[in-house]
C-alpha cells in the first residue's frame, strides 16, 4: 500500500483511463474470441467501440470480409472490413446507406456460413433501417425526442425495435441460416444484450402495446403518423427465416469490470473503497445531489487521521432537457454535486463518459473540486448553467473539462467522489 496521491484531479483522471483501458477491445476481444470458423466469415458490426473491435479481430485472424459502422471520427484501419462511419445519437443518410448494405452482405449466406457481430453503444444510432412508411427524417425526430425526454436507456429500447428492421433481433434473423456469433461491449444498466444498441442479435421484451406506454408515461411527442406505424400489426416473421437472437451471444466488457479495476488501483494506493453500484439510473442532477450528501454525511463521522473514501458507480444517468445549454449527463452530474458541496473542503468529485463524448459535446466529462465554486458569483453562475442544462459551458469556462477524444470503447459513465477528512 503507497501514501494516497496528494493530487486530486490527477488521480480521479487516472482512475477514469483505468476504466477507459480494462474496456479497450484490443484486450477484452481477443480473450473471446473462438478458433477461426472453417468457410466464409463475415463480420459485421455497429457502434461507437465497433472499428476497434474489428481492428482486434483482424489482430487475430487476418483480414476478413465485412462491414462495421462508426460514429464519425471512430474509424480504425483495418486490413479486409470496410469501415463505415456515420452520425450519433441521431442517426443519418450514411447511416442508412451502411446498414442496407450490410443486409445485402448476410442475405444469402448459407448454414457453414458464420456471421461475427461485433455489437457496442451507439450502435442503435448507427444501425437504421427503418420499416416500410417510415423516412430517416422521422426516425431522427423519434430519437431526438427520446434523448430529450429524461426516459432511461430501457425505455428506449422498448419504442425502438418497433420501428426497425435491425434491431430486437431483426439483425439475425437476417443472417439465417448462417451461424451468428455475437460478442458486446455493454454500455447498459444489468448488461442485457437485447438493449445494447437495441439489441440487433437478440430480441427483447419491445411489443407494439408496450412501445406506445413509453410513449405515454414519458410524454414523448410524435408524429401521429408514427404513432399509427408502431400500433400497426407487423407481418409475421416466416417460420423458416431464423430466430431473433444469434447462436452466441458474449459479453466481453461491462461497467462492473472497469469499476473493479479502477477500485483495485485505488486500493493498492492507500484508499478505501466503496461501489455503489455499476447499474445506477436517474436524473443525474438528482442522482449527484444524493452521492454528494453521501460524501458529506460520510466525511462528518471520519477522524482527521481515516484513510480517504472513494465512492465509485457507473451506470447511466439521463438528462431531461428544460433550457438550451450546452451539457450531458456527467457534465450536469459533476456540477449538481458541486453545488451540493459548496462550502465543503476536502471533498472532490469526476464523472465522464467511458465513450469520451458527454451528451451534446466531445467531452468526456468534468471535474470539480473544493475550490470550484470559490470566487465571487461563481456560485450563482453554477446554479444558473444547472437550471439552463449548461454545465458544459460551465466547466468549459472554468477549464475543468475532461477531454479525452475518442476512446474507442464504451462501458457508459464512470463517476468518483473521493473523499479526505475535513481539514485535509
Amino acid at each position: 500500500m503507497t501514501k494516497p496521491n496528494p493530487d486530486p484531479k490527477g488521480f480521479l483522471t487516472e482512475l477514469f483511463q483505468v476504466a477507459v483501458s480494462e474496456a479497450d477491445p484490443m484486450k477484452v476481444i481477443p480473450r473471446h474470441l473462438p478458433p477461426k470458423p472453417e468457410g466464409r466469415l463475415m463480420v459485421i458490426g455497429a457502434g461507437k467501440a465497433s472499428a476497434r473491435m474489428a481492428e482486434a479481430v483482424e489482430g487475430v485472424y487476418g483480414p476478413c470480409e465485412g462491414l462495421v459502422i462508426t460514429r464519425y471520427g471512430y474509424a480504425r484501419p483495418c486490413q479486409g472490413i470496410e469501415i463505415v462511419e456515420a452520425a450519433h445519437p441521431v442517426p443519418d443518410q450514411a447511416g442508412v446507406d451502411a446498414t442496407r448494405r450490410m443486409l445485402d452482405l448476410v442475405r444469402g449466406l448459407g448454414p457453414d456460413d458464420t456471421v461475427l457481430a461485433l455489437i457496442s453503444g451507439g450502435g442503435s444510432a448507427l444501425l437504421c433501417a427503418p420499416i416500410e412508411g417510415m423516412t430517416l427524417a422521422d426516425k431522427q425526430a423519434v430519437n431526438a425526442a427520446l434523448l430529450a425526454s429524461g426516459a432511461p436507456i430501457g425505455e428506449m429500447n422498448i419504442v425502438r425495435p418497433q420501428l426497425s428492421q435491425v434491431k430486437g433481433g431483426r439483425l439475425a434473423a437476417a443472417c439465417h441460416p448462417a451461424k451468428v456469433i455475437s460478442l458486446i461491449i455493454s454500455d447498459v444498466p444489468g448488461d442485457d444484450p437485447a438493449e445494447i444498441a437495441s439489441g440487433p442479435t437478440c430480441a427483447g421484451n419491445s411489443t407494439p402495446e408496450a412501445a406506445l406506454a413509453v410513449l405515454d408515461r414519458w410524454n414523448i411527442q410524435l408524429d401521429p403518423k408514427v404513432r399509427d406505424l408502431i400500433a400497426k400489426p407487423k407481418i409475421a416473421q416466416d417460420a423458416n427465416s431464423g430466430s431473433e437472437a444469434a447462436d452466441v451471444l458474449q459479453i466481453v466488457a461491462a461497467p462492473s469490470q472497469s469499476l473493479d479495476a479502477t477500485a483495485a488501483l485505488a486500493r493498492k494506493q492507500g484508499y478505501e473503497v466503496r461501489i455503489l453500484g455499476d447499474a445506477l439510473e436517474g436524473e443525474a442532477r438528482d442522482l449527484a445531489r444524493h452521492h454528494a450528501q453521501m460524501a458529506i454525511e460520510l466525511q462528518a463521522g471520519m477522524a482527521p487521521s481515516d484513510t480517504p473514501v472513494l465512492l465509485l458507480s457507473g451506470g447511466e444517468c439521463t438528462v431531461t432537457r428544460t433550457g438550451n445549454g450546452v451539457g450531458g449527463p456527467n457534465a450536469e452530474y459533476t456540477l449538481s454535486a458541486a453545488i451540493t458541496l459548496a462550502g465543503h473542503a476536502g471533498i472532490h468529485v469526476l464523472s465522464c463518459d467511458t465513450d469520451g463524448v458527454d451528451g451534446a459535446a466531445e467531452v468526456a466529462g468534468a471535474y470539480a473540486g473544493p475550490q470550484t465554486l470559490v470566487g465571487e458569483g461563481r456560485l450563482e453562475s453554477a446554479k444558473a448553467a444547472l437550471a439552463n442544462n449548461d454545465a458544459h459551458t460551465f466547466f468549459g469556462n472554468i477549464d475543468s473539462q475532461i477531454v479525452t477524444g475518442p476512446t474507442l470503447t464504451n462501458v457508459n459513465d464512470f463517476r468518483a467522489l473521493l473523499i479526505f477528512p475535513a481539514g485535509n
